[in-house]
């Protein structure tokens, strides 16, 4: 009797070891996803920095450490793909994960009349599905940031809140404060002046813009910090764009006596933005949360005037390498293998579909993205990214472009459209063929293959004028 006492107790503590150990397997499995669910995201634009800017793309003109050890703890891309030579339609291509010709969007949008329309999915759309808490930090550029736009939502365009954001702090892009802070050249160092905090106009804050888009990022990041709330931080840099200001002395100092004039204050301003993307790494690992967030840098277009396009042909406005091709890092400790180069052909369009699946939010067909989920590659770039054809488009820019006068001068021919396929890239004007290359031999499109291939360019002409052909929504203007 005691024996059998003895095997039925013995059998009941196996039987709720057995129930405990699945409890705890099934808890693991939940905390699982539960960690993938919360993911933090974290998206860092520069406005025309160049592929050849930073000291990791090859740069020995300004030192970019920051940027160069967020490299070696990541992933590189060497082949990484604006949305477009300008910057809106970039900006349109990174919020929907289409192009921005599906928007009717062509050019860079001015300060009055111009949007994106509103009824279109975006990426803080999307991740409020999951319970994300969003904020857009710096320059938007997608219109509705008129003065008098802000005050009155219900009769003028849409802005951040209405694409999405729950927050957002940005400079009014309004002709009244904008073009003057251009012409006169005190955009970063008054930019504090002209600022708008989620639909209202605040006190001036001081302090050098750059410094106040990345104050006001931490402080959300901090805010935020709980696992509880995942967070999508945008956040838009103006620098380098044009104009060049002397940055804090932190980042100009170093270059007092090895440069001046535009140059000088060039290089201050890279080496800035490189501070400022070290102070929101930094604040990730001090809060703890580094191996929680994946972070991804990149540019909006090629460079202007001072910056540097490295080896490629062309710059800012012009369909060559050096106006699309942009230097691009993405960062997730844990997540994405340290010190690793890519050399897949990646686009802002996947911004929108990766992001959903770090977000564990799924992307239906319906909304028939142009952009591919690249997060398994990041999670192993052991992996191929594969494509079929990718274009590229934009209105016609005339004379010579952001070139400097006695530096280069802009490309001829001067194309609109661009389609790839593979190593192959065909350069149209208006839907017509101007230039082959072989991107794979000749990187640096220096032989204009048409005469020699005339079934590829027969083949990717043919793709492109079907492209330029597909539905798209009325001009946003």
């Amino acid at each position: 009797m005691n024996l059998h006492l003895n095997i039925t107790v013995n059998k009941r503590k196996l039987l709720s070891i057995a129930i405990l150990s699945c409890m705890a397997i099934v808890t693991v499995r939940c905390s699982a996803i539960k960690a993938q669910q919360k993911t933090n995201i974290i998206l860092i634009l520069a406005d025309d920095l160049g592929y050849g800017d930073l000291s990791c793309y090859g740069s020995v003109r300004q030192q970019t450490p920051n940027l160069d050890k967020m490299a070696t703890e990541g992933l590189m891309f060497n082949q990484f793909y604006a949305g477009s030579a300008v910057c809106t339609p970039t900006r349109v291509s990174v919020m929907t994960g289409k192009y921005p010709l599906r928007f009717n969007v062509t050019k860079h949008f001015n300060d009055e009349e111009m949007f994106l329309q509103a009824d279109v999915p975006t990426i803080p759309k999307m991740l409020k599905q999951a319970g994300y808490i969003s904020k857009h930090v710096g320059k938007w550029h997608l219109g509705g940031l008129n003065e008098i736009h802000v005050n009155d939502r219900t009769n003028n365009m849409p802005g951040p809140i209405e694409h999405g954001f729950d927050h957002y702090l940005a400079m009014l892009e309004d002709p009244l404060y904008r073009r003057p802070a251009m012409i006169e050249k005190y955009l970063y160092r008054e930019g504090g002046k002209y600022l708008v905090r989620d639909e209202k106009r605040i006190e001036p804050i001081e302090g050098h813009w750059t410094d106040i888009k990345t104050n006001e990022a931490i402080q959300f990041i901090e805010e935020n910090k709980n696992d509880d709330n995942p967070f999508f931080l945008n956040l838009w840099f103006d620098t380098p764009h044009a104009p060049y200001e002397p940055a804090p002395d932190v980042s100009l100092n170093p270059y007092k006596q090895k440069a001046k004039g535009d140059d000088l204050l060039y290089r201050s301003m890279v080496t800035h933005l490189d501070y400022s993307v070290g102070r929101i790494i930094d604040k990730l690992k001090e809060l703890g949360i580094d191996e929680n967030t994946l972070v991804i840098f990149t540019s909006d277009n090629g460079p202007a005037y001072q910056g540097s396009p490295g080896a490629l042909k062309g710059r800012k406005l012009d369909f060559h390498e050096g106006g699309i091709r942009v230097p691009a890092i993405a960062w997730w400790p844990g997540k994405i293998a340290a010190g690793k180069e890519s050399n897949q052909l990646l686009h802002t369009n996947d911004f929108f579909p990766t992001f959903c699946a770090a977000a564990n939010v799924e992307c239906t067909k319906d909304l028939n993205l142009d952009g591919q989920n690249i997060l398994p590659y990041l999670q192993n770039n052991s992996l191929e990214v594969k494509r079929d054809y990718v274009f590229w488009q934009i209105e016609l820019y005339k004379g010579n472009g952001n070139y400097g006068v006695t530096v280069d001068k802009r490309p001829e021919p001067v194309a609109t459209e661009v389609v790839r396929k593979g190593n192959w890239k065909l350069l149209t004007k208006e839907g017509e063929p101007v230039e082959l290359f072989n991107l794979e031999h000749d990187p640096y499109e220096r032989w204009n293959l048409i005469k020699q291939y005339p079934e590829i360019t027969s083949e990717l002409a043919s793709a492109m004028q079907n492209w330029l052909k597909e539905p798209r929504m009325a001009k946003p203007y």
